[in-house]
């Protein structure tokens, strides 16, 4: 990584002075020093790392090398893997050592294209942020250029995350309908609940695509998330109409034979129909 010390002198190749070096005490015994300043292309590492009682050597030398890449750098498993010999079970150990120690924090976050990539962060002081460390983090603001909030959109009664996610998938599609709806993943987050409202009132995602997407004007859109936002709410259909089940029908009663004229009719089971009863005396009797 190229970076210059601010403090480096401008002379090149200063010698330390052996006599004043506080590693040249002994200098017939352990290790010596044979250092010379460096003014370019240099990585400032700190003991903390380069002497950790619990990392491993190859934590120590990977953390190492992570922090002289310059931003922007892979240090995926498969990129580290293809430049050095250890493999990629190695690595991915040695990756997991200098995670869990502090010196490399990895979260999984939305691109404004929609899409979920894992983005590292190398610490050269785990516990550390620099100056940002004792300011609070700042309000979350929903937004368009210009930092203007966005209008509130619908809300679904119940956002289960499949609807929520079906909603983000119709969104980030939109840019192929009219390339200035690309949204940002902030804007994305904030219409989404609009439009699971759509869905949940069993409009189809083609219908709600649609109504975001027909008529829009000619002149370029300054802040087409806003126009969106007004759409959701403006065009909200209504609830899909109740409808109260319908009582279960009754079964009709079988077919059974007369006992009397062998024929066919509707009963519970054995028995005479109707004719063979009014023929019957009792059944006349009934009729009287």
């Amino acid at each position: 990584m190229d970076t210059q010390n601010p403090n480096v002198p401008s002379h090149a190749h200063t010698r330390v002075a052996a006599k004043k070096h506080p590693n040249r005490r002994h200098p017939h015994s352990g290790l010596v020093h044979d250092h010379t300043r460096h003014t370019t292309r240099f990585t400032v590492i700190g003991n903390h790392l380069a002497q950790h009682p619990e990392l491993s050597l190859l934590a120590i030398g990977l953390g190492t090398h992570i922090q002289s890449l310059p931003v922007g750098a892979r240090i995926d498993i498969k990129s580290l893997a293809a430049r050095f010999p250890e493999g990629t079970t190695r690595i991915a150990a040695a990756l997991k050592e200098l995670e869990a120690h502090g010196y490399l924090r990895r979260e999984r976050v939305r691109v404004p294209d929609g899409r979920i990539i894992t983005r590292t962060t190398s610490c050269n002081q785990p516990g550390h942020r620099g100056a940002e460390a004792p300011r609070p983090a700042p309000r979350k603001r929903t937004g368009s250029p210009g930092g203007k909030t966005l209008p509130a959109v619908p809300r679904p009664a119940c956002p289960a995350p499949a609807l929520l996610q079906q909603a983000t998938d119709l969104l980030t599609g939109l840019r192929r309908e009219d390339p200035r709806l690309l949204l940002s993943a902030g804007d994305t987050a904030h219409l989404a609940p609009g439009v699971a409202a759509w869905l949940e009132r069993d409009v189809t995602p083609t219908a709600v695509r649609h109504a975001l997407t027909t008529d829009l004007p000619p002149e370029p859109l300054r802040r087409p998330a806003a126009l969106l936002s007004h759409r959701l709410t403006a065009q909200l259909p209504p609830l899909p109409a109740y409808r109260a089940p319908e009582p279960p029908r009754a079964a009709p009663r079988p077919l059974v034979n007369c006992d009397g004229c062998d024929r066919a009719f509707r009963g519970t089971g054995g028995g005479r129909c109707g004719d063979c009863q009014s023929d019957s005396p009792g059944g006349l009797l009934a009729w009287m």
